[in-house]
């Protein structure tokens, strides 16, 4: 008998809370996550009428996550990450239907000295790093830089999903304020070894300042094997001067054969009083393909996020979207987050 996905859900999540309270004692088990909601109307360039709704997330999708490590001595850890995203204004599990139950992260791994060497299903270190160069973060909704690069509705620069399937990753420990990772994502398909993506990664952070490299394969697309590869290479820096932030990326990608896209990002974060900042962000893709003219994608967001605790906080934000040839459109939410 095949259980319905919201009772298989409901079983792991039961199985796991007694997990983390019967081995508490023998191991660090973690239960947190994030549950955000905003009302709005949503409408992009191109698009027909706006959708006026109540929806999940807004600057980070909902998702419970359960985490932890044991000590394996001489400095090496077992740890592990299990991450379900879920819709709060339905209450389903995953980003939509087609999510698997533990679709934001699913992996297992060492970790001591030398890195951590982890194994399964993994966020990809591209999409962390486009979050940390945007004031709104690695928000699917409201971030310019990661609507242009991840979200298909704006054009999805970057194939593929924020998480990759069938992964190894190598993250290096910290030395002078750099790290770098290495992930690889087999492609599973008997007779094509060589169908797999890859992604080399390097961050420095010290002080004030925060810079990332990311360059990356893919051939993948979830669990589909894609007919042609791209390459997507992302560069930006952010800057922490106190009362006031700036960040700037860029991102080139190509497919084998056909699309090109340049992408530049801008951004700023103001901190106009102990509880609340003004955010402002500009993306815009060159889209270039054979034998069209050269089109262009324009995405700026301004928002005001105003904090009622440390986990909680109150946002309202406006972006405005316009792509050649077509009308400009507006997205205007009002949200709250909670992270626990």
């Amino acid at each position: 008998m095949t259980l319905p996905t919201h009772q298989l859900f409901a079983m792991a999540l039961a199985g796991l809370g007694s997990l983390a309270s019967i081995g508490a004692q023998a191991q660090n088990v973690e239960i947190y996550g994030v549950i955000g909601a905003y009302v709005g109307s949503v409408k992009r360039s191109g698009e027909g009428e706006g959708v006026r709704s109540v929806n999940s997330g807004g600057l980070q999708t909902s998702y419970l996550g359960f985490r932890g490590k044991e000590d394996l001595g001489g400095g090496i850890k077992a740890i592990f990450s299990l991450e379900s995203f879920f819709r709060a204004d339905t209450g389903e599990q995953g980003r939509s239907s087609a999510d698997p139950l533990f679709s934001r992260n699913a992996w297992v791994g060492l970790e001591g000295g030398l890195g951590r060497l982890t194994l399964g299903r993994q966020t990809n270190p591209t999409y962390i790093a486009a979050g940390q160069l945007s004031p709104f973060g690695i928000s699917v909704m409201f971030a310019p830089l990661t609507l242009h690069s991840f979200v298909a509705a704006y054009g999805s620069n970057i194939v593929g999903d924020t998480v990759w399937n069938n992964t190894i990753q190598y993250a290096s420990p910290e030395i002078a304020g750099f790290k770098g990772a290495l992930i690889y994502g087999a492609g599973e398909v008997a007779g094509q070894e060589g169908l797999a993506n890859l992604g080399l990664h390097a961050t420095y952070r010290r002080g004030k300042l925060y810079a990332a490299l990311s360059a990356q394969r893919v051939r993948v697309n979830v669990s589909t094997p894609l007919p042609v590869q791209q390459e997507a290479v992302l560069a930006g820096a952010a800057y922490d001067f106190g009362k006031f932030k700036v960040f700037g990326s860029t991102s080139h990608t190509r497919i084998e054969g056909g699309r090109r896209n340049r992408l530049v990002d801008a951004g700023l974060s103001v901190q106009l009083s102990a509880a609340g900042s003004f955010l402002m962000e500009v993306a815009r893709s060159n889209i270039e393909m054979p034998g069209v003219p050269e089109t262009h994608r324009t995405t700026a967001s301004v928002g005001y996020d105003h904090r009622l605790s440390k986990r909680t906080d109150l946002y309202l934000v406006h972006t405005h979207d316009k792509r050649s040839n077509t009308g400009s459109a507006g997205t205007t939410a009002l949200a709250i987050r909670h992270l626990f």
